[in-house]
């Protein structure tokens, strides 16, 4: 943890930048971040504004700069997007002797890091981002992937096994290892724990690896409007259209989703980290997502720790049976080592 040691050498404690660019990507690597604090490295936090990932890093009293926003779906505004971003890291950054830079999919991060010959190490959990890990595998020193993705679908992106850094389980097992639910989330939202409770998370509609309608997600909105249903929309146009819709809960700000989830009786969503957080906390979920699924998926749903949903009559808002099911922890410090092991 302390580069440029030697005999005599004046010693500085690893200077390491985290970038984020996402919300879930706040949760992810928020126990790294503390985990490498505690370790004594100096962590520098970058975060985009989009979604509600400058609102997480304030809930969680992470300090941070916020530079660049999200530029929307169209693909000429990604590529400007990430250009401008790109460059606006590259200025932030220079000068500051970072040792080593680390994000989750972070494709401004790998492009930043690389330019200012900073060493980096990204994440990811869904192999078929195809042109995001084009970017980063090729550009980043490791790959920090789950073991169930098989090595083969990421040597196309230039992550040879000399760069996979595999983790066992799920991400969300170790980021919510230490996770205890409050039920204060539902007092602030106003829900009646004695009543079914729907926690639903809107398609990623501006991400390159979703470019689709989702017909199946839409008709089961309208089967659950009218019952006790928070509705997580991504952005602000999805929020317009559901509040003109009626019928849901919409939370005014970013909150405790994992507390949501954990006591909700059903979570429906269009893939991703919501699926898998509900999977960690034992609460029955469906998932939407139209795509290709991911290997991390093809597991969940052949263990049957995840659904997935064709059709809108399967789902029936009702009580859960039965206690939820054991939770598997695992420690956050071998994830963190993961990020910082050398070669």
């Amino acid at each position: 943890m302390f580069p440029g040691a030697g005999a005599g050498a004046k010693v500085r404690a690893m200077r390491v930048w985290v970038d984020l660019t996402n919300s879930p990507h706040v949760l992810v690597m928020r126990p790294v971040i503390e985990s490498l604090r505690r370790r004594g490295a100096e962590v520098l936090v970058t975060a985009r504004d989009f979604a509600q990932t400058l609102g997480l890093l304030e809930r969680f009293r992470l300090d941070h700069t916020a530079i660049g926003r999200h530029r929307g779906g169209a693909l000429t505004a990604k590529g400007l997007g990430l250009a401008s971003r790109s460059a606006a890291l590259v200025r932030w950054a220079r000068g500051r002797r970072i040792d080593l830079a680390l994000g989750h999919g972070s494709n401004d991060l790998s492009i930043a890091a690389a330019l200012l010959r900073i060493p980096s190490v990204t994440a990811f959990d869904y192999e078929w981002a195809r042109a995001q890990h084009a970017i980063n595998c090729r550009l980043a020193r490791g790959v920090v992937v789950p073991d169930t993705i098989p090595p083969e679908r990421l040597a196309r992106y230039g992550a040879g096994r000399g760069k996979l850094r595999r983790y066992a389980g799920l991400k969300e097992e170790y980021y919510l290892a230490d996770f205890e639910p409050d039920a204060a989330v539902l007092a602030e939202l106003g829900v009646d724990p004695a009543h079914p409770l729907a926690v639903v998370r809107t398609p990623p509609a501006v991400s390159l690896y979703h470019r689709f309608e989702a017909p199946v997600f839409t008709t089961v909105l309208e089967r659950l409007r009218g019952g006790q249903v928070v509705v997580l929309p991504r952005t602000a146009a999805q929020r317009s259209e559901l509040a003109r819709a009626g019928g849901f809960i919409l939370p005014e700000r970013a909150l405790e989703a994992q507390s949501l989830v954990a006591f909700a009786d059903l979570v429906i969503s269009a893939g991703g980290t919501m699926n898998r957080e509900a999977v960690a906390l034992g609460t029955p979920v469906w998932t939407t997502f139209e795509g290709r699924l991911g290997a991390v998926d093809e597991r969940l749903i052949a263990d049957g720790r995840l659904r997935r949903l064709t059709r809108a009559e399967d789902v029936t808002l009702a009580k859960r049976d039965g206690a939820a099911a054991e939770r598997l922890r695992r420690d956050p410090e071998a994830f963190t080592d993961l990020f910082v092991k050398r070669g």
